[in-house]
């Protein structure tokens, strides 16, 4: 008789082919909610609305995510760091410049190239969540959560422009995070380049400008 306690415990046999066709799916999925989200609404789109968009079944979109909250969720956090690899927006190679900068100025134009790199892929998204907070408190929730998340973004680079150099006279670390807070956020990208048909050239000088003279010495 076959001693069942001590028997070897079956190694659980992973298909890269399957692995990779699962997230092939959720890719589809998340890239037909983004362009759902902005276009219609976050309220005005369901999850058979998601499915039909990406060419799956309602069920394969619970199954991959289990709730319309949870893939807003994976949109935003795709666009702000550009795919779905688990690598920090901070630890990406376009981020590198800011750490490599070697003045305090270079920073923020560094800064300003990442903030307008991040807006133009989040902007749109970022406007659907503030517009379902209104109605919808998994989206509320959501966008205080990317308002701390932009707030922790400044502070960090404040603390590398200090590193480096001074703040503008009289300049507390805390108001010059606020400062920075205020001028990292997408919508000034939507306002100006999408609405106002600025060049994502123009933009970048525009906030590079604005950023040093706000926040450093003349």
């Amino acid at each position: 008789m076959n001693d069942v306690n001590n028997a070897k415990p079956r190694r659980r046999y992973q298909s890269p082919m399957r692995a990779d066709g699962a997230r092939r799916t959720r890719q589809a999925i998340v890239a037909a909610a983004s362009e759902l989200f902005t276009v219609r609404g976050y309220a005005a789109t369901s999850l058979e609305d998601i499915a039909a968009a990406a060419g799956v079944a309602r069920p394969t979109v619970f199954a991959a995510f289990g709730s319309k909250a949870a893939i807003l969720r994976q949109a935003i956090d795709e666009a702000l760091a550009g795919d779905d690899a688990p690598v920090a927006v901070a630890d990406r190679p376009w981020f590198r410049p800011v750490w490599d900068a070697g003045t305090t100025g270079a920073v923020l134009d560094a800064y300003a190239g990442v903030c307008l790199l991040i807006a133009r892929r989040a902007a749109p998204l970022f406007e659907a969540v503030r517009r379902a907070g209104d109605a919808s408190p998994d989206a509320a929730e959501l966008w205080s959560t990317l308002q701390d998340n932009r707030r922790a973004g400044a502070a960090m680079i404040i603390d590398r422009v200090r590193q480096l150099g001074k703040l503008a006279p009289g300049l507390k670390p805390a108001a010059a995070i606020d400062i920075l807070w205020i001028h990292n956020d997408p919508a000034h990208y939507a306002a100006l380049v999408s609405q106002r048909g600025w060049t994502e050239r123009a933009f970048r000088q525009w906030l590079a400008g604005a950023m040093k003279s706000a926040l450093l010495p003349d």
